[in-house]
């Protein structure tokens, strides 16, 4: 019988670290695949990207509305992952912070970037209730500030410009390009229409990316012609929920999306949309 326990034992203890040294080397193989990875979750009407970086640091932009980002974290993150680098709530709606509640309670997080402009509501009360109760640094998101994940791969805060307090929340959205050797994408909230012909001004040509994340889910206030012109994407990725009640995406931008030949993939009809960039090119 003693015998059979220690032989059990010593079955037990090899399974385990057969399984904990296969998690390691999952780990390090996913991390050294020498690709960046963008994925726009599927979590209904809202907002939420998570980004990972060819050397394992990972950044989460906003995360919809409730719990549904935590199901669509366990899918792209690595198994027994807790800990996410930097996140970013692009602005205080309900539909792009009211999931970063759950996920601050669920992971580490090292750092939050913020526009510093407020919403006199719950869901912005717990959220920052929930930072302050677990102390996380917060950052405060101005044009020309570089967020570094490490391996060539780099975010650029292109706006906010300005002090956000007191302003309309769409305005004071958190833009921003990630860049990856030749490959971009350009990141927008829900800003409208008027911050877009602010960027044309001070970006220009610079605007240019490869992805484009049209504006608040695709409504006609944001992705102007002259913007989808200025930053000429090969693809626009939309985030929205399948048959809202906003009627998200507008068929305006569409059309405008179409007019320059741009692939056009959604969260509500396509699912979790995830794009892969080796610095020179984007897959999808």
């Amino acid at each position: 019988m003693l015998a059979l326990l220690r032989k059990h034992y010593r079955s037990s203890v090899l399974s385990l670290l057969a399984l904990c040294a296969m998690f390691v080397w999952w780990g390090v193989l996913f991390a050294s695949e020498g690709q960046l990875v963008v994925a726009f979750l599927n979590i209904g009407q809202g907002d939420a990207m998570y980004i990972e970086a060819p050397n394992g640091n990972q950044m989460l932009i906003d995360g919809g509305s409730g719990r549904q980002v935590l199901a669509e974290l366990g899918s792209v993150m690595p198994f027994a992952d807790r800990s996410i680098d930097v996140v970013v709530g692009t602005h205080p709606d309900a539909d792009h912070v009211g999931g970063l509640i759950p996920v601050l309670d669920r992971y580490t997080v090292s750092a939050i970037l913020e526009p510093g402009s407020h919403a006199d509501t719950m869901t912005y009360r717990a959220l920052e209730a929930e930072i302050q109760n677990k102390k996380i640094p917060r950052i405060l998101a101005r044009r020309g500030m570089v967020i570094d994940l490490g391996a060539g791969v780099t975010f650029t805060i292109l706006y906010p410009d300005r002090d956000t307090a007191g302003m309309e929340t769409n305005e004071s959205s958190i833009v921003g390009q990630l860049r990856y050797g030749s490959t971009t994408v350009l990141l927008t909230g829900d800003a409208p229409q008027s911050v877009e012909r602010r960027l044309i001004a001070r970006d220009g040509e610079r605007l240019r990316s490869t992805v484009l994340k049209p504006g608040h889910h695709g409504s006609r206030t944001s992705t102007s012609d002259v913007f989808v012109q200025r930053v000429g994407p090969q693809l626009a990725v939309i985030s929205a929920g399948e048959a809202n009640r906003y009627g998200h995406p507008h068929a305006e931008v569409l059309t405008i999306l179409q007019k320059y030949g741009v692939l056009v993939l959604r969260t509500d009809k396509d699912g979790r949309v995830t794009l892969k960039s080796d610095g020179k090119e984007i897959r999808w």
